[in-house]
């Protein structure tokens, strides 16, 4: 007899046009307490090849990054998720540089199965171990941005992404609905609706590289929502509007660039956090 044909649900890979949330950018002013946070505090790696000034710095969180220029302080309105190999580790860490951080907004909670770390200057991030049934194999990366959206509108940010940026929207429904929006393999940008006040849009962007370059850009460019045009692989826009009506939902920045980009791909380097001099370890100084 022959043996029944396995049953495979195909759409349960499609990722859509959007291949990979990049980085998310996240502007302060002071480079030394920008790396006691992020490095000493987080475990997270500057990158060692570019913006290796005063006056700026890139940290790597394995395939992603934060983008920390020296400008007035933005503030990501919602919620950072990275995930870490080792959450002890972090706990140890955050201690550790709780005295040099006095008297910023540098804040943290253990919360059991994650942590909640405020950043000197208010970014908020949820810190999680690796958590296969969630995030897979990710043992270093940034796999969602959670944001707070006005109550009616999780909808029509659902249809934005799924009319103009062609990539699919997983959505939530209840209390707090949501629009999970697909940012390649395992990452998301996540839309909650709340009754919450919410902030105004300070200028925070976050970068992603998209497969149809031309499609979303030309509707974008229709609808007089491109503001930028940087390079020619690279776009933005701010405004997320509903397809039907026009009416501004939410307004966050994209850095759209294509897959041509001269960045695309780029390795990164992660450092393995456990080394330390008193206990080392030959050849073990990289993350894998």
């Amino acid at each position: 007899m022959n043996a029944p044909e396995r049953q495979f649900v195909r759409a349960a890979e499609d990722i859509g046009n959007v291949i990979a949330l990049e980085h998310v950018n996240l502007t302060q002013q002071d480079q030394r307490i920008a790396m006691v946070f992020y490095v000493q505090g987080l475990g997270l790696t500057r990158d060692p090849y570019l913006h290796v000034s005063d006056n700026n710095m890139w940290i790597n969180i394995g395939r992603q990054q934060v983008h920390s220029p020296t400008r007035p302080v933005t503030v990501l309105r919602g919620v950072i998720g990275i995930v870490v190999p080792d959450l002890d580790l972090r706990r140890g860490s955050l201690k550790d540089v709780e005295s040099k951080l006095e008297g910023t907004k540098f804040a943290w909670q253990d919360e059991g199965s994650t942590l909640r770390v405020t950043c000197p200057w208010g970014n908020v991030f949820r810190v999680h171990g690796p958590e296969p049934e969630r995030f897979g194999e990710l043992r270093l990366g940034m796999p969602y941005i959670e944001m707070p959206v006005p109550r009616g509108t999780a909808e029509g940010i659902a249809r934005f992404y799924e009319q103009v940026m062609l990539t699919p929207v997983r959505r939530e429904f209840g209390a707090n609905p949501a629009a999970g929006v697909c940012m390649g393999v395992g990452q998301e940008v996540i839309y909650r609706e709340t009754d919450a006040p919410l902030v105004p849009f300070d200028g925070h962007h976050i970068a992603i590289y998209v497969a149809n370059f031309s499609t979303p850009h030309a509707e974008l460019k229709r609808r007089g929502l491109v503001f930028e045009e940087s390079d020619q692989w690279q776009y933005r826009f701010k405004d997320i509007v509903d397809p039907q009506s026009g009416k501004l939902l939410f307004e966050l920045e994209h850095e759209v660039r294509s897959l041509t980009h001269p960045m695309y791909g780029r390795p990164l380097i992660n450092r393995n956090a456990v080394q330390r001099q008193g206990m080392y370890t030959s050849g073990h100084d990289a993350f894998y």
